[in-house]
């Protein structure tokens, strides 16, 4: 299986509900590296998994949206925690469903799958890794992720 990842940041705030949380029920920033991984059990025709440029651009485009923002104020959020482990499935249904909507889904002759590593810290992260769908992490819905198709629903 072929692998090519791509790395980002975001910065967000949040609170969680519940007592499993101790502080972090409070009102609280992060800031989380995001890996994504592009796999396939070919390479394409011009010898790539995905085009390093576009999966970085797209990456970039999907996160922009919650970049610097509460995410306890926003809709697609709205009655969820948002710990590490959701928003990486968040991610990947995002990106499943851009790649899709640019011709670069599964279905299309794209990768086959993604993973989506987030980053919490040097010690924790979480990772999410499902089928190179739109629909692949709907599990865990939150709405339409930023940057899916119309009518996608995904992480």
């Amino acid at each position: 299986m072929y692998s090519l990842s791509v790395r980002s940041h975001v910065m967000i705030a949040h609170s969680f509900r519940g007592e499993v949380f101790g502080p972090a029920q409070g009102l609280h920033g992060a800031t989380y590296v995001v890996d994504a991984a592009f796999h396939r059990a070919a390479l394409d025709d011009d010898g790539l998994v995905i085009d390093i440029g576009i999966a970085t651009k797209i990456l970039d485009e999907i996160l922009a949206p919650v970049n610097y923002q509460n995410l306890d104020e926003l809709p697609q959020f709205k009655g969820r925690n948002t710990t590490t482990e959701f928003l990486a499935a968040w991610i990947h249904g995002a990106l499943a469903g851009r790649l899709a909507a640019e011709g670069l889904g599964a279905a299309d002759g794209g990768p086959e799958s993604l993973s989506i590593k987030l980053h919490e810290s040097h010690v924790a992260w979480a990772r999410f890794e499902g089928p190179n769908t739109p629909d692949a992490s709907s599990m865990v819905r939150a709405g339409t992720p930023a940057g899916a198709p119309d009518g996608a629903r995904g992480a």
